[in-house]
């Protein structure tokens, strides 16, 4: 319970200054807990390592936190799944998508269970209101591109699962 408090606390000080992008530029802390969230309250997940790294995934990606830094603060477990679910923004992002769902099926199960419950976070959003500077079709190319994720990591947990898929039934949106 410790480290996931001192995670709470570290990710909300890496991501103080940002926002979401949606019209009411919502704290975005909101999301790293709301993921956790989805873990703890609607799978079950009560492996407190699993949760910390809900909280710090994005925090090697968007802020100034690096895995050292993480391993240092938090141990290689919780380091090396939050390494798993970064994608390097040194590369274009259309290479980034590609490479999320070339990579997709090299997971560790802890990260992808990380990487379902983010997804049913921004997916949700989404179907909540539209981000600013974003039309009906960049949000269904969103859905169609997470479409191309998510089926691969199917398996690892039976209600993130249900969830997705009623997620993309909601949106007519068929995978494979």
């Amino acid at each position: 319970m410790e480290k996931f408090m001192h995670a709470i606390q570290f990710a909300a000080y890496k991501h103080r200054f940002q926002k979401r992008k949606d019209p009411d530029q919502t704290p975005y802390i909101n999301h790293p807990i709301g993921v956790a969230h989805i873990l703890s309250n609607e799978v079950g997940v009560n492996d407190f390592d699993i949760l910390a790294a809900a909280l710090l995934h994005d925090t090697i990606e968007d802020t100034q936190t690096t895995f050292d830094e993480l391993q240092q603060e938090f141990g290689p477990r919780i380091a090396g799944i939050v390494a798993e679910l970064t994608d390097d923004k040194n590369l274009p992002k259309a290479e980034r998508k590609r490479l999320q769902i070339a990579n997709a099926d090299k997971l560790s199960s802890d990260a992808v269970i990380v990487r379902l419950a983010d997804k049913i976070y921004n997916l949700r959003d989404l179907n909540r209101c539209t981000p600013v500077g974003w039309s009906a079709e960049r949000v269904k190319e969103y859905f169609e591109w997470s479409s191309k994720i998510v089926p691969q990591l199917f398996g690892h947990n039976t209600q993130l699962d249900t969830i997705l898929k009623e997620l993309f039934l909601q949106k007519n949106i068929r995978f494979d």
